[in-house]
């Protein structure tokens, strides 16, 4: 499900040799749906992105299921997976979810901080600095139980109720979680309003307060078609961490919006056609946000992925088409 020799390969300067892909299309993308997936077709999902080369999968969140029912069945869920070799990192909004999750044996996880104080209310009902509070005994004890702990910051580039964010708004609440211990930070677009130039602005307010470019990662939605230049700015700048979601699966189910995530399938097209190595079959990819669609009963918003599979159902021979 490839076109061959397709995308054509030309490097461009000042880009890395390898990018991380941290897909997040079995949580972040289930999590928005209005029907719940089963767990076994959950399971599979992600069965599915490590057989296509994705290397961090974020498997499902230990939020109480009354605020995310689509996940309420990350007991059930976690072990189906844990066998894979890869990185299954997990949501962790407390104490409780943090417990809940070492208990099952998770080595990732990851908190969800707003750079807002509307976002922060309405997502967490908290302040973004009562918000601090409550994670940095969650980090400190993952820390010490030697897990790798991801700080998630959305609100960086826009919000809905607040409008333009003020970088050192951005830079402050970041500078406070790496502070608190996390090992990484994804910059999130969760409306997103970003653009390249703005993203440029924000990775370099990070890097003069000290925020080194290896520890973040950034996380852009498509809604007003910048998700792709958006990650090549970022990645103009040494980010070498982006997240996507297999099929352009999500949004956030506090930003009505947000719309779908950036599509794996489109980043992976993008960076081939770069020279950037990411590990991932892009094939195998696009059957498996096929194999999801049929399952949710809509077709994936990927261009990629659209465009591949409709290369798939009816091949053309170059004899077929006539000069215009």
């Amino acid at each position: 499900m490839t076109t061959d020799g397709l995308p054509m390969t030309v490097p461009a300067a000042g880009l890395p040799a390898r990018v991380r892909v941290h897909e997040v299309g079995a949580r972040d993308g289930l999590q928005n749906e209005k029907a719940t997936v089963p767990t076994e077709v959950k399971a599979e999902f992600v069965r599915r992105l490590a057989d296509a080369g994705l290397t961090t999968i974020e498997a499902t969140s230990f939020v109480h299921p009354k605020w995310v029912p689509q996940l309420a069945d990350a007991e059930r869920l976690y072990p189906l997976v844990a066998d894979l070799p890869v990185a299954l990192p997990v949501l962790v909004p407390n104490a409780r979810g943090l417990d809940r999750a070492l208990g099952l044996g998770a080595r990732r996880v990851a908190v969800f901080a707003s750079a807002t104080e509307s976002f922060a209310k309405a997502n967490l009902n908290r302040t973004v600095d009562e918000a601090l509070a409550m994670f940095e005994p969650v980090v400190a004890r993952a820390k010490a139980e030697g897990v790798h702990v991801r700080g998630y910051l959305s609100m960086c580039f826009g919000d809905p109720w607040e409008g333009p964010v003020p970088l050192p708004q951005v830079v402050r609440v970041c500078r406070a979680l790496l502070d608190q211990g996390c090992d990484e930070l994804s910059l999130g677009d969760t409306i997103g309003v970003a653009t390249p130039g703005h993203v440029t602005a924000l990775l370099a307010a990070l890097g003069d307060a000290g925020v080194p470019v290896s520890a973040l990662g950034v996380h852009f939605h498509d809604t007003y078609g910048q998700a792709l230049a958006n990650t090549l700015a970022a990645l103009q700048h040494g980010v070498t961490t982006v997240d996507a979601s297999a099929g352009g699966l999500g949004g956030c189910p506090y930003a009505k919006s947000a719309t779908g995530n950036l599509a794996t399938e489109d980043l992976v097209w993008m960076l081939r056609g770069l020279g950037i190595d990411t590990g991932v079959d892009l094939g195998r990819l696009v059957a498996t946000s096929v194999w999801m669609a049929e399952r949710l009963g809509r077709p994936s918003p990927s261009r990629t992925v659209r465009a591949l599979a409709a290369t798939a159902a009816s091949p053309a021979s170059p004899a077929s088409h006539k000069e215009q």
